[in-house]
């Protein structure tokens, strides 16, 4: 940056501004075309990504960040080349931009249409998880909308080294660099500028990161925010769920990667299973090296647990460590859920349909899923190439935000001379 902090990021959001206005008439074939372009030096650029990465590694570790954050922070080959892909998933999605979501003709002739259109400009804010740099940058493109990221400090290097890929994917494609920005400073004040709206040119902010972060955003933002706060999600072991089952779910749903936001944090259980099947689930997550929080239920059929406080109910761990609780059915799980729950994702294991439709239904969770691990809370998962975060809230977009939720509408009216005299 050249000039004061205000003037460069006032420069960032008009920049913006002028590519969001050639993307919104940009063909699809361009847009595509610079994905599979940014997928490509992905791909190429491996052992740069890697080095820059290994710097924020090293500084993150210095930093005292938590295995959970370390976890989230860090690249290697492997999630490279899932980040390529996911890049490539989106270019070949459906084009969202100027499909026909409803027309009607109204008795006067007048032919009415509402038609996707793009947001604009799209802020996003992140930490540590320099994936959502390519993730974010794709999802904003494909949808039209320009796209102004400002990555955490902790992951820098690793955020510069992917989104030159993705210039160079906007290059070839012919589109305008100001499509896809990346503040380059880690100056806290870009942020509060930002949620102010960079004079104007920002349209949505959406935050990824903890609650610090995120409860930042929605108090201090000045325009339209998309985001959850926290995630604390549930697994409901009910008394006629099949044991394997129960046993994976649980285990895959807790400790797969435990620092993202489709992490369980709370497992119920029926009460009459705790001493059978609850205590071999117990036994699972334990040799996992999960630390149990448990009720006075929990800690006497489970000795090593840690009583529960009333703390731990309402606790966003992204950790190792889990909250668990028994009680009397279904309706005392849906009563908890609603008391502690982020409205975020809740699962139920049983074999009985009626049981999991009266969970899926009660719920005003963002996701609620019958015999699946919550891990599958993801855009990607859900088949939308990837996604720029979870929606709990109930306007706009709930649960994974993809391409199609990226989108506003207008209506187009065509008549033939109609007035209405």
């Amino acid at each position: 940056m050249n000039g004061s902090l205000g003037e460069d990021m006032l420069a960032i959001g008009k920049k913006a501004q002028d590519a969001a206005t050639v993307l919104r008439s940009a063909s699809a074939e361009a847009r595509n075309r610079a994905l599979v372009k940014a997928a490509r030096v992905i791909r190429a650029d491996a052992r740069k990504i890697l080095a820059a990465n290994a710097k924020d590694m090293e500084g993150g570790r210095e930093a005292g960040l938590s295995p959970a954050m370390l976890d989230r922070l860090e690249l290697n080959e492997a999630r490279i080349t899932t980040m390529a892909k996911g890049v490539e998933d989106v270019a070949n999605l459906a084009d969202p931009v100027g499909r026909e979501i409803a027309r009607w003709t109204r008795p006067n002739g007048l032919d009415i249409a509402r038609v996707a259109t793009p947001l604009g400009v799209i802020g996003i804010i992140y930490e540590s998880r320099p994936n959502v740099t390519a993730d974010a940058g794709a999802l904003c493109l494909k949808s039209g909308n320009a796209a102004i990221l400002r990555g955490g400090t902790e992951s820098r290097n690793s955020s510069r080294a992917i989104h030159a890929a993705m210039r160079e994917g906007l290059r070839a494609a012919g589109l305008p660099d100001g499509a896809i920005q990346l503040v380059p400073t880690t100056d806290r004040a870009a942020v509060g500028m930002m949620l102010e709206g960079l004079g104007g040119t920002i349209d949505l902010i959406i935050p990824r990161g903890g609650k610090g972060l995120t409860g930042r955003v929605m108090n201090e933002a000045r325009v339209p925010v998309l985001a959850h706060l926290e995630g604390i999600v549930h697994v409901y072991v009910h008394e006629l769920a099949d044991p394997e089952k129960a046993r994976t779910i649980v285990l895959d749903a807790k400790m797969r990667r435990t620092g993202i936001c489709g992490a369980a944090e709370t497992l119920l259980i029926d009460r009459n299973i705790l001493p059978t099947l609850g205590k071999t689930i117990l036994s699972d997550l334990a040799n996992a090296g999960c630390e149990i929080r448990g009720d006075k239920e929990v800690c006497a059929v489970f000795p090593t647990a840690k009583t529960a406080t009333e703390d731990d109910w309402h606790t966003e761990y992204l950790d190792a460590v889990l909250a668990v609780k028994t009680l009397n059915g279904v309706e005392e799980a849906i009563s908890h859920i609603e008391t502690y729950g982020s409205h975020h994702t809740e699962a139920i294991v049983t074999e009985d349909a009626e049981t999991a439709a009266r969970f899926l239904c009660a719920l005003d969770s963002a996701i609620v899923m019958w015999n699946a691990s919550t891990q599958f809370a993801d855009g990607g998962e859900f088949g939308m190439g990837a996604e720029i975060g979870i929606g709990t809230g109930k306007l706009h977009a709930r649960g994974p935000v993809g391409v199609e939720q990226l989108t506003t509408f207008k209506y187009i009216v065509r008549g033939n001379g109609q007035v209405r005299g």
